[in-house]
């Protein structure tokens, strides 16, 4: 049996179309959704680790943390007014990882009266805390990485991490990573 020209490109995008839906379907039903129900990444379940205490963070103040793993990076703040997906009596609790979204460059400088995050010093990111920390200005296109905290009593708990990391596709198995352990 022959086939036309037609009938192969027919058939051809109609295997294309069957491949693509089967690799797609099942990733789009993974992912975590918005209030609107529209995808906004993958959430990672980690052990849950002991990052703060609520009665010790400042408003506006940045405070360090590692985790999954002590060499990663993250930052939490009091934002000082409810905030998407903030937590404790206020909504105004969130961590996010501190590296760029662009080219994982560290980020430290924090605009409290924005709720900014940056600018980056490579390329002069910024990110909007208050919104899941999507980019406000610059060169990133992806939000920062979310810590996903939970609040036991005054014991701030870091228990995943929303979205991938920079430059890790697990950042647990590694030479040299230490995973952090809850006392």
């Amino acid at each position: 049996m022959s086939l036309s020209r037609r009938e192969f490109m027919l058939f051809g995008a109609a295997g294309g179309a069957t491949l693509a839906g089967g690799l797609m379907v099942p990733l789009g039903m993974s992912w975590d959704r918005d209030e609107k129900g529209d995808p906004v990444g993958v959430t990672l379940d980690y052990p849950e680790v002991e990052v703060g205490q609520y009665s010790e963070l400042t408003v506006g103040v940045l405070s360090n943390f590692a985790y999954p793993a002590e060499s990663q990076s993250n930052l939490l703040v009091r934002v000082g007014k409810p905030v998407m997906h903030g937590i404790g009596p206020e909504s105004d609790l969130v961590a996010y990882s501190n590296l760029c979204t662009h080219m994982g460059c560290p980020i430290t400088e924090y605009q409290a009266d924005e709720a900014v995050l940056g600018p980056c010093p490579c390329h002069y990111t910024a990110f909007d805390l208050a919104k899941d920390g999507q980019p406000a200005l610059g060169q990133a296109t992806q939000n920062l990485p979310r810590v996903v905290l939970r609040l036991d009593g005054d014991q701030i708990v870091a228990t995943g991490i929303h979205r991938p990391l920079y430059g890790h596709s697990d950042p647990l198995h590694g030479v040299g990573v230490e995973l952090l352990q809850s006392t």
